[in-house]
């Protein structure tokens, strides 16, 4: 399991610069985002968590490209330069609004299964965002209602744990939801660089 961190400790750690890592970043790495937006920190209160978001690196070796592979609110599920989200956040010319951890998952991967996650999280590509699930799981933290049933709407933490679980890694969790919380807190996973 990555080590609990709070905002404040995540916000002193230092900082290691993308051009120093980007050769040493992988497919199958995770990303963790820990936003200072409003949308951000309604997903870290309510799942009393550090983390507001989670996506899943894709690495182009061919075209040299470093992607994310993530769902966004309002967007979908989407693959965006992880550069983009350095320098130029949603084209804003400004970097994303928080910090960010890159992550990886502590055991052994053959590559043929991890490229089944991965193709299937490109062949998900547009599939909508699930805007009303974050109210969902509201409900269900407040009242303890069970586990929703599933529809091919994402929010960023299913589908990181449906592109693992086409892999053949299954996330471990015990909330009726999966928050970015859950995977971080997944014994197999380990912290590696904070880049921004």
């Amino acid at each position: 399991m990555a080590e609990p961190i709070t905002k404040k400790a995540l916000r002193e750690m230092p900082v290691i610069r993308y051009e120093y890592i980007r050769d040493y970043l992988r497919t199958g790495h995770i990303v963790f985002c820990s936003g200072s937006y409003a949308f951000s920190g309604i997903i870290q209160k309510l799942t009393k968590s550090t983390w507001s978001h989670v996506a899943v690196v894709y690495k182009d070796e061919e075209l040299g490209r470093v992607m994310l592979l993530e769902a966004e609110p309002y967007i979908g599920i989407r693959l965006i330069p992880l550069s983009k989200y350095l320098k130029d956040y949603k084209g804003s010319k400004r970097p994303y609004k928080g910090q960010i951890m890159v992550s990886e998952l502590n055991i052994p991967m053959e590559k043929q299964n991890l490229n089944k996650g991965i193709s299937f999280g490109l062949d998900e590509l547009t599939r909508p965002y699930d805007n009303f699930e974050i109210i969902r799981i509201m409900i269900r933290i407040l009242f303890h209602i069970s586990r929703r049933d599933r529809n091919r709407n994402y929010i960023c933490s299913e589908l990181v744990r449906d592109i693992y679980a086409r892999a053949g890694v299954i996330m471990q969790y015990k909330d009726t939801y999966i928050s970015p919380d859950n995977i971080w807190n997944d014994k197999r996973v380990n912290m590696k660089y904070r880049i921004l």
